[in-house]
């Protein structure tokens, strides 16, 4: 089984504000990609000021040929000089750099220029290792001294979560922090979740704690 065969895209209006899985991207052979959009959630994101992606501009069909492509310019360029440093944070396997699926699933396409995200589904193999952000944390408000990097931190499933069936919440100790991420908190309803580790990767400090980067880890 792989890591992830499926990516999700997500978007949200602004920081705090409700993410919308407005579509995924699916592996369906090695080098054979599908997209499409998912047409119940966008109603909603509509709503909130979603357009489609220029590139995909059709809600109501599929999208094959080079749709890895149109994702794959949200990656860093290989020739920046910072492009490692880039893998490094992100910890990238060496053997996988040229492979844009996989980067795309670990690195999430984040840009300062949009609301988008790719969220994979990850599966519980061997070796498993990706990181993603913490959710929910501008509503919470974290003092900066409630949290350090490398401090480990546990993980509850709220199964009576009526906005999510699917929620994790995230603790240190006794105290609440916050959500795993929409198609990330998937991979703790998997067997052999229980096994799961979490530990904090970086941290974004100004007052209060603006964002977390947990590392998740089999």
């Amino acid at each position: 089984m792989n890591e992830f065969s499926e990516i999700y895209l997500s978007w949200r209006k602004g920081q705090g504000s409700r993410r919308h899985v407005v579509g995924v991207l699916s592996k369906k052979a090695p080098d054979q990609f599908l997209f499409s959009y998912n047409q119940a959630e966008i109603t909603d994101a509509v709503k909130e000021g979603f357009t489609p992606y220029t590139e995909l501009p059709h809600i109501d069909i599929s999208y094959n040929g080079n749709v890895l492509d149109v994702f794959a310019q949200r990656l860093i360029k290989s020739e920046r000089p910072d492009v490692q440093k880039f893998y490094d944070f992100w910890e990238i396997d060496p053997q996988y750099k040229d492979d844009k699926f996989y980067l795309l699933g670990h690195t999430q396409g984040l840009l300062p220029t949009d609301n988008f995200e790719l969220l994979a589904d990850f599966n519980i193999v061997p070796g498993l290792h990706f990181l993603t952000e913490i959710a929910s944390l501008s509503q919470k408000q974290l003092a900066n001294e409630i949290l350090s990097v490398d401090d480990t931190l546990r993980f509850e499933l709220e199964h009576d979560n009526s906005h999510d069936k699917d929620a994790v919440k995230i603790f240190k100790g006794d105290h609440e922090i916050g959500y795993i991420k929409q198609i990330h908190c998937r991979v703790f309803h998997k067997q052999g979740a229980e096994r799961l580790k979490l530990s904090v990767k970086a941290i974004d400090k100004n007052g209060t704690i603006k964002r977390v980067f947990v590392k998740v880890t089999l």
